[in-house]
């Protein structure tokens, strides 16, 4: 990979192309401070697989000296990466590309917590798992052509046995060949684990819509609750690196007994 092609100095500032320092003025619309170009070139790497899901990678120094910029200025694109959960920093062992595996990674995307105690894994049943080809709307969210094929889950989890969401999923049959419903009930890890593993997807964020529905019979059969009780509609887009949409998932979530948290900051 080549180095950063703009010269760091003291604050981070690029240069312009005449080769003024970038500091005071007003920036043009091509200005990128250098720690968010290392930032890109890092990024890159873990796209293209060079350092896997939970290994560590090099160190802040080798880094530096990789793209020839200052120790400093790699940390700051580094707690970018972080707080952006793409790599995971571990006191005293180094920096690690996050992975899905993980225990805590599990409650990034599921926001519905208990009302009393801890969250816990809950159990799933999956109802329909079989391709598909898409419909409008699911290959207009996936940035598929109409009638592409797309992996179709349809699944339903509880907790302590009671039924709590029902969830339906849409994937690109492209980047999904070989899921079917046999591998999903054997892998015993988040169904984003498996993703990231067997078909190198790894999701990293997500763009979501929440509304209150009444249950229809189908859904209020399946959760065992009476036709017509609230719920709360999730709707989300998941996307990997690029912004390259990969998921397409509605959740259908019974709040008797939780209800749907996040920490704003």
């Amino acid at each position: 990979m080549n180095p950063a092609p703009s010269n760091p100095n003291s604050n981070g500032a690029t240069t312009t192309s005449a080769g003024s320092a970038v500091g005071g003025v007003a920036p043009s619309p091509t200005f990128s401070p250098l720690y968010q170009q290392i930032k890109a070139l890092i990024t890159q790497s873990l796209q293209s697989g060079e350092w896997k899901p939970g290994e560590l990678i090099p160190s802040e120094v080798e880094l530096a000296g990789r793209y020839k910029v200052s120790q400093g200025t790699v940390r700051k694109a580094i707690d970018e990466l972080a707080a952006e959960h793409l790599v995971v920093r571990r006191q005293g062992k180094g920096t690690f590309v996050a992975t899905h595996n993980e225990a805590r990674a599990h409650f990034r995307f599921l926001k519905l917590m208990p009302d009393e105690g801890v969250p816990q894994h809950l159990d799933h049943d999956y109802l329909e798992v079989k391709r598909i080809r898409a419909p409008a709307e699911v290959a207009r969210l996936l940035e598929l052509k109409s009638g592409d094929a797309v992996v179709y889950i349809k699944r339903l989890m509880s907790d302590g046995g009671a039924p709590t969401i029902l969830e339906e999923l849409w994937l690109p049959g492209q980047l999904f060949k070989g899921l079917t419903a046999e591998r999903l009930a054997e892998y015993k890890g988040p169904m984003y684990g498996l993703f990231e593993s067997e078909f190198g997807t790894r999701m990293i964020r997500a763009s979501e819509k929440i509304r209150a529905v009444a249950a229809d019979a189908p859904t209020a059969q399946a959760l065992k609750v009476p036709e017509g009780t609230p719920l709360l509609c999730a709707d989300r887009v998941s996307f990997t690196y690029g912004d390259k949409a990969v998921e397409l998932r509605r959740g259908l979530y019974l709040t008797t007994k939780h209800h749907y948290q996040n920490e704003l900051s």
